[in-house]
């Protein structure tokens, strides 16, 4: 699945192996970077302004990497992850719900069918939705992510009951 996670963009004019390099290079460099800001800003403790400032460079980053990868490539997929965790976290819920179906379905394509990383961003997806107050979006990303947890975890699991509970409750 290499190829796939790596894509890069479908253009009339395909970018160069140079080109397509040096954006790798740029990825690599702006996740690590991204990762010492996150971990600074959150020993100095977290402010918006931090914040804003992490997903900027989310944003930032990728702008320039769109240019050059698809959104199903793992570098776009990671900073998207990062983003919609910001945004998480300031409790934009539009823009972690706007990320996060970017993110499931490659991450769909990617993980094995019974991944709880997909597990995990159906959750997060239904419980967006409903705190959104689209309940049959909400309903059916929850279900999706029982489906995958009862084959991982198993049938019985706390956390499948807790997410049975929240249907029941909604």
């Amino acid at each position: 699945q290499d190829k796939e996670k790596l894509e890069i963009c479908k253009l009339n004019d395909p970018p160069s192996a140079e080109t397509v390099k040096d954006m790798i290079k740029y990825a690599r460099n702006v996740i690590e970077e991204f990762r010492r800001a996150k971990h600074y800003k959150y020993i100095l403790c977290l402010t918006l302004t931090p914040l804003v400032e992490l997903l900027e460079i989310c944003e930032l980053s990728l702008d320039k990497m769109g240019a050059v990868f698809e959104d199903s490539n793992v570098y776009m997929l990671h900073m998207m992850y990062q983003a919609m965790g910001v945004c998480l976290y300031v409790q934009d819920w539009e823009g972690a719900l706007c990320y996060g179906q970017k993110i499931i379905r490659p991450y769909s394509k990617h993980y094995p069918s019974y991944s709880l990383n997909v597990a995990s961003m159906w959750l997060k997806l239904g419980r967006l939705y409903m705190a959104l107050k689209n309940r049959t979006a909400g309903i059916k990303a929850l279900k999706r992510a029982i489906a995958i947890m009862e084959v991982a975890h198993g049938k019985d699991h706390p956390y499948i009951s807790e997410i049975k509970k929240e249907l029941e409750d909604h």
